[in-house]
C-alpha cells in the first residue's frame, strides 16, 4: 500500500461512522448537550505521567510568543461548563498526547468524555455500561474492587503488604530490575499482569486512595477509604477511566501541587496550572460524575481489529 493511502479500509471507516451515530443518538436520546471546548490551552494536564503538545502563539503585530498546549482531555473547560450551570454535557473531539504511540495508542486520537450532575460513580458505571453494551452488542460489564482483582488473580492482600512484598512479586512477575513507590509497584502488576486479564468486559472500582487523580475519596466501597473512580476494560484493553469528581477547590489546588511536584522529582518540565479551574471549582461545581472514553477503541473492539490505525483515517506514520 502506498503511503498517501488511508491506514483503514473505506468499509471500516463506514463503520466508524456508524459507531459515532449511536453514540451522538446515545445522548441525543437521554437529553445530554453536546458542547465543544478549546483545544489549545494556556494551562497544561497535571498529570505527571502525561505529555502534552505544546506550541508558541506569536501574534501577527509582534511582540512576545506565548506558549499554549494542545489538550489531552477537554476536563478542565468542560467543568467550567459544569460550574455556569451546563447541567449534563457530553463530547466527542481529539486529543493528543505526546509520546504515545503503538498498537493501542495514537498521538492524536478521538476522545468521548461526558459528565452528569447528581450521579456518582456508581450511577456513571451503568450507564458506561449500557452505552458500550449499546455499541458492542454485548452483556453488562461485571464489576470488582481493585483490591478484589489483585485477591483474585495475584492472591495479594493489598491493604495488608509491605512495600517489599509487593516489590518481590512485581520483579517476580515481570522482571523489572528497579526500584518504584508503592503506587508504582501497584500500576506495575496492574499493567502487566491484571489489565490482560480482563477480557471480558469488567468495571475495576474502589482504587488506592492515593491514586484519586482528579475523584473524591469516599468510604463505604472497600474496607478502607478508596478513590472513586473506575476503569473499563474490554478484551485485555482499557476503554474508559471515570470518577466521581472532586469539587473542593483547596484540595484540587494542593493535588496540583503535589502533580508539580513529583513531576519535578522525575525530572520533567513544570508545566502551568490551569487556575481558571481552581476558580470555577470556588463558583461551585456541582455534584457529579465524569467519564473519559477511548472511541478509537471502542471502534476496535466493535469491528475486531488489532491496530489502532486500521480504525483511523491516517495513522500516525501517514500523517
Amino acid at each position: 500500500m502506498q503511503q498517501w493511502q488511508p491506514s483503514a479500509s473505506i468499509e471500516a471507516l463506514r463503520r466508524r461512522a456508524a459507531v459515532i451515530e449511536q453514540i451522538r443518538a446515545f445522548f441525543a436520546l437521554k437529553g445530554v448537550l453536546e458542547v465543544d471546548t478549546p483545544v489549545l490551552s494556556s494551562a497544561a494536564v497535571s498529570d505527571p505521567h502525561l505529555f502534552p503538545f505544546a506550541t508558541a502563539f506569536i501574534s501577527d503585530g509582534g511582540g512576545e510568543s506565548t506558549w499554549h498546549y494542545l489538550h489531552t482531555s477537554p476536563e478542565y473547560p468542560m467543568k467550567r461548563l459544569l460550574a455556569a450551570d451546563s447541567g449534563a454535557i457530553w463530547q466527542l473531539c481529539k486529543v493528543f498526547r505526546n509520546g504515545e504511540s503503538g498498537g493501542r495508542h495514537n498521538p492524536e486520537f478521538s476522545m468521548l468524555e461526558w459528565y452528569r450532575p447528581g450521579f456518582d460513580h456508581h450511577r456513571l458505571m451503568d450507564e458506561v455500561g449500557e452505552l458500550v453494551c449499546t455499541v458492542l452488542d454485548c452483556a453488562p460489564p461485571r464489576r470488582i474492587t481493585y483490591a478484589h482483582l489483585f485477591a483474585d488473580v495475584l492472591g495479594l492482600d493489598i491493604h495488608h503488604s509491605s512495600d517489599e512484598q509487593l516489590a518481590s512479586v512485581a520483579r517476580a512477575r515481570t522482571g523489572f530490575a528497579g526500584e518504584l513507590s508503592r503506587d508504582g509497584w501497584l500500576e506495575l502488576l496492574f499493567s502487566h499482569c491484571l489489565e490482560p486479564q480482563l477480557l471480558e468486559p469488567t468495571l475495576v472500582y474502589a482504587f488506592p486512595a492515593s491514586q484519586a487523580a482528579l475523584a473524591q475519596v469516599v468510604d463505604g466501597d472497600d474496607t478502607m477509604p478508596s478513590a472513586a473512580r473506575f476503569e473499563l476494560f474490554v478484551r485485555g484493553m482499557e476503554l474508559a477511566n471515570g470518577y466521581f469528581e472532586l469539587t473542593d477547590p483547596e484540595e484540587q489546588s494542593r493535588r496540583f501541587k503535589a502533580d508539580q511536584q513529583q513531576r519535578q522529582s522525575l525530572g520533567r518540565p513544570v508545566l502551568p496550572v490551569d487556575e481558571l479551574l481552581v476558580d470555577a471549582l470556588h463558583a461551585g461545581l456541582p455534584s457529579c460524575a465524569g467519564v473519559a472514553l477511548g472511541v478509537d477503541r471502542l471502534v476496535m473492539l466493535a469491528l475486531g481489529a488489532e491496530r489502532i490505525e486500521e480504525v483511523i483515517a491516517f495513522g500516525f506514520d501517514r500523517a
